[in-house]
């Protein structure tokens, strides 16, 4: 096998061979790990006929003669199409408002600016193609608060761990549609939840909610049928289950127990749904229009969800890439046949996916109702697990064989793999970026801002074939024009901002792409800072938010006491000399922060304990800085120790469990809660006052 060979195989299929690590030090992948990855991509690298096959069919496909089904460009923008036609060839443009627009190619072979904002249609020469025009920035914290200079706060929380009355053992869309409505009335502008997206219905064991089985649709132990159905439903299902109770017992624990809430729950909503399908319920109607819109893409996933149920009856797998041939094609005449037999069930998942949306869509409205300008903000994964639905699928368009992960540096010395698939450049442009536009849609639905973790996957992506270490990876290149345009186009549709969790290795020149787009960055308290030495207040970016700390990292009261390090050195993540270290460079950030802090005369003021000041202080001083948006979290505003993630191989620590204390609807009044707010209100002011 042929270096040269395979490397340029690499190039063509978007890898980069070559790449620059976390220390500045240049970095090649090796022949071995190319071919592997290669191969996971559907291009065999085994030996030299198969790289010159790959080599020549990718080429091909690179050189089409015709364009790819989606193009995209900026508003008021020429749109090169000199790969494809001739000078002055005549087309026609369908816009979306009905009009058209009948005219020639410009002497370059260019299409004019003639198009406004929008999904616009392109016939010429014989081909239809479609142009997405975008606008050039998203839709704003500017626009959002009609401020030319915006200094907007929120709150974050981690949805599952709100408590209501009657939750059942998690959070749901009722506790977050409580906060929502406090929140706005105390005057935040926004409310950054968890992500929301569907996990494997039939696995309560798996609950991350950045590892799920699909970013198309919902977690439906989220919803709150009470709140769509009524009370009284949801107190029959609860009776006829007998399972009240189980659900004040799982209500009452410290921790959520998936497994056992989960079970209970859905027994409840298939109770619910064996009422309302053999009922004339008024909302029978909201439920069928919901299932016709969410259309072939709802129908899959539901699909998906009752053969795994099934799975143990067939004698099959439940992972579909181990399904016989005929299930795992999703349009094929066997899952035809199974989705006849299986409408029930079939219907079941779709009625829980309705629960769900609905209830979703009432905590936004309460949120704008209640004052704020963005509502709530929703999470997006990096990726979803290859082996489910959304894998299944759309298979063209997401790369199953590979999980996305992080290479080596120097936090974690063996890199990450973190078990989720990501989409295929290649199949993403093939078919019009169908996947991620509809992902974009799907949620964008029900919120006035998107946070994208781990942006830098609009760019890059480090991927690792299924089975092997992280550190036997590569960077795999993306349309990064492509889908921002995208992004902003949905953005403006939507009305909603979009945030960019930026932390980490960013490649050189995205925080500048990022910031033309108006895609907010992230900056942390805790990584503002060069040895201690904390970043003044007006030298914090006005091109990204500002916060805290996040759910992967140490509550602010967590860091101030070293539970972090406690937490490492129990699981044997470090050693005592390691602990010992970490904890006198701690020693050394908590007097750099309380130094920056002392700045402020207004802070330790009081006889409150040093922590309880440090954290106020910490608050206060965010609100004073540039960002457009300020966002806390409630752990912090609450002054909580514990973080609710913590990132490795950690499965003795109570990842995505832990619950926030107090009542949803009265958590800002919480005393600790209400000063912080306050305090971060006036320093925002403050800030908008002195930066007009």
């Amino acid at each position: 096998m042929s270096n040269e060979q395979i490397e340029s195989l690499a190039a063509e299929a978007g890898l980069s061979v070559d790449w620059i690590d976390a220390n500045g030090k240049a970095q090649r992948v090796s022949p071995e790990v190319l071919s592997k990855i290669l191969g996971c991509l559907g291009f065999p690298a085994d030996d030299n006929l198969q790289i010159d096959a790959s080599l020549q069919r990718l080429k091909l496909a690179h050189h089409q003669p015709t364009p790819p089904p989606l193009l995209t460009v900026d508003h008021g923008s020429n749109l090169d199409l000199s790969a494809w036609f001739e000078p002055g060839t005549p087309f026609v443009l369908h816009l979306e408002d009905g009009a058209t627009i009948d005219a020639n190619l410009t002497a370059n072979a260019s299409l004019p600016a003639l198009a406004p904002v929008g999904y616009q249609q392109l016939n010429i020469a014989g081909q239809h193609l479609t142009i997405a025009v975008a606008p050039k920035t998203c839709f704003s914290m500017a626009m959002a608060t009609d401020s030319r200079v915006p200094r907007a706060w929120g709150l974050t929380v981690q949805l599952y761990g709100l408590h209501r009355e009657g939750d059942g053992g998690f959070g749901d869309t009722q506790a977050l549609e409580s906060l929502a409505r406090a929140a706005g009335e105390r005057g935040a502008h926004a409310l950054a939840i968890s992500p929301v997206h569907a996990m494997f219905a039939n696995d309560p064991h798996r609950y991350s909610p950045y590892s799920p089985s699909s970013r198309l649709f919902l977690n439906s132990l989220y919803c709150s049928p009470g709140a769509i159905l009524g009370e009284r439903a949801l107190r029959m299902a609860i009776e006829e289950s007998g399972l009240s109770d189980e659900l004040k017992r799982l209500e009452a624990l410290p921790l959520v127990d998936w497994p056992a809430a989960a079970s209970a729950k859905w027994k409840v909503l298939h109770k619910l749904y064996d009422a309302f399908s053999g009922s004339d319920h008024p909302l029978h109607e909201d439920f069928n229009s919901f299932r016709h819109s969410a259309g072939e893409a709802l129908e899959n996933h539901c699909r998906f969800e009752a053969i795994r149920d099934e799975c143990p009856r067939l004698g099959m797998s439940d992972n579909w890439h181990e399904w016989p041939e005929e299930f795992k094609n999703p349009r094929s005449e066997a899952i035809a046949r199974f989705a006849a037999n299986h409408s029930e069930q079939i219907g079941f998942y779709a009625f829980a996916q309705w629960l769900t949306a609905r209830g979703l869509e009432r905590a936004q409205v309460a949120a704008r109702s209640s004052g704020m300008s963005v509502g709530l903000i929703a999470d997006l994964a990096v990726g979803a697990d290859g082996a489910g639905s959304q894998a299944w699928s759309r298979q063209d368009e997401l790369l199953s064989a590979l999980s996305v992960g992080a290479p080596p540096d120097i936090l974690n010395r063996a890199g990450q793999s973190w078990g989720i698939s990501a989409f295929s450049p290649e199949g993403l442009k093939r078919n019009g970026f169908r996947a991620f536009i509809e992902m974009l849609r799907a949620n964008f639905a029900h919120a006035g801002g998107l946070r994208i973790d781990h942006i830098m996957g609009l760019q890059r992506l480090w991927v690792v074939p299924l089975g092997s270490p992280a550190s036997e990876g590569a960077y795999l290149n993306y349309p990064l024009d492509d889908m921002l345009r995208l992004l902003s186009l949905e953005s403006w549709r939507h009305k909603a901002i979009v945030l960019g969790e930026d932390l980490g290795t960013v490649p050189p020149g995205l925080h500048e792409k990022l910031a033309a787009r108006a895609i907010l960055g992230m900056r942390v308290l805790l990584f503002e800072q060069n040895n201690a030495n904390f970043k003044p207040i007006l030298d914090w970016s006005d091109q990204a938010l500002a916060t805290t700390s996040t759910h992967d990292l140490p509550t602010l009261a967590g860091w101030l006491a070293e539970n972090d390090i406690a937490w490492n050195l129990r699981l044997g993540m470090v050693n005592e000399q390691q602990a010992q270290d970490w904890s006198a460079d701690r020693h050394r950030e908590r007097d750099g922060l309380r130094q920056v802090l002392s700045q402020n005369s207004t802070n330790f003021s009081d006889g409150r304990p040093d922590a309880e000041q440090m954290i106020d202080a910490s608050i206060r001083y965010i609100g004073h800085t540039r960002a457009p948006l300020v966002l806390l979290p409630m752990e912090d505003a609450m002054g909580l120790t514990e973080q609710f993630n913590l990132p490795g191989d950690t499965p003795q620590h109570p990842n995505w469990r832990r619950r926030i204390p107090g009542e949803s609807s009265t958590l800002m009044d919480h005393e600790a809660v209400a000063r912080r707010v306050e305090l971060l209100c006036q320093a925002r002011l403050q800030a908008a006052e002195r930066d007009q």
